[in-house]
């Protein structure tokens, strides 16, 4: 299995639109991606413009089929257009 956090500080009062964005492509990821096993978006008790996605797949072939869907494509200038910064993507895996 394979692991993913994506960590995005969002510029100040975008947060709703992050999560709209983000609902709708959680949405077509569980209903079309049987190997992804969990993708969930989170957002800081500490830092109210953090969120991270918490993302794991059953495979690498997995992860690899998630980002080149249409919808992970169509959902990326959405998402970018709420961000005040860089995301931070961390892979990881389990043991």
């Amino acid at each position: 299995m394979i692991g993913v956090v994506a960590t995005l500080t969002v510029a100040e009062g975008k947060g709703p639109d992050l999560e709209k964005v983000f609902a709708d492509l959680a949405a077509k990821v569980k209903a079309n991606e049987s190997g992804c096993l969990m993708y969930q978006l989170t957002k800081s008790r500490t830092e109210p413009n953090v969120y991270k996605v918490l993302e794991l797949y059953a495979s690498q072939d997995a992860l690899t089929a998630h980002g080149q869907t249409e919808y992970f494509k169509a959902a990326g200038p959405g998402i970018g257009a709420c961000l005040g910064g860089r995301p931070s993507i961390e892979y990881l895996d389990a043991v």
